[in-house]
């Protein structure tokens, strides 16, 4: 981004909220409005004309910007306020709630892992490497991948409380 550009369109941004609450008549609307020409002037700023008015082609491309999110909300159809609605099919949340945490959980077992042993679990359970291509990956014998992966499951089983038979 050129210095001046910048700089200008940062001055402007007083000028551009002011238009943006105008088009939108909302605070937070008109504060995405602005974020959206922003960003849209940015990435054509090679197409402004120097010597003209920056502020004129920023409200032009503000107007068109609304423009298109009116155009996008008619073609959307109707809103429905979901906690207006009673009865929704799906699940109450609890399941939701104990899978997050349950992957919070694993997720930091997994850090708290050592390093040779995560290297392994990742390499292996996660990117889908076969043992062998791990062992080639990390130069070292295909049974220390396995015992790695054996004790990086255990520990990781039993950080999680799952109870895992010897």
């Amino acid at each position: 981004m050129s210095h001046p550009f910048g700089q200008q369109l940062i001055a402007l941004l007083p000028n551009l909220r002011r238009f943006a609450l105008t088009l939108t008549r909302s605070g937070p609307a008109a504060d995405d409005l602005v974020q959206l020409t922003c960003e849209k002037a940015l990435i054509s700023q090679e197409s402004f004309v120097a010597g003209t008015r920056l502020d004129a082609w920023l409200f032009r491309i503000m107007r068109n910007a609304w423009i298109d999110q009116l155009r996008k909300t008619k073609t959307a159809g109707t809103g429905v306020d979901v906690d207006a609605i009673v009865d929704l099919p799906g699940d109450d949340g609890r399941r939701q709630t104990e899978s997050a945490l349950m992957l919070k959980a694993t997720r930091a077992a997994i850090a708290d892992l050592p390093d040779d042993q995560r290297e392994v679990l990742v390499l292996v359970c996660i990117e889908e490497l076969s043992y062998q291509e791990t062992s080639d990956m990390l130069g070292i014998p295909i049974g220390t991948v396995m015992s790695r992966l054996a004790r990086a499951r255990k520990k990781l089983a039993s950080a999680v409380g799952i109870d895992v038979d010897e």
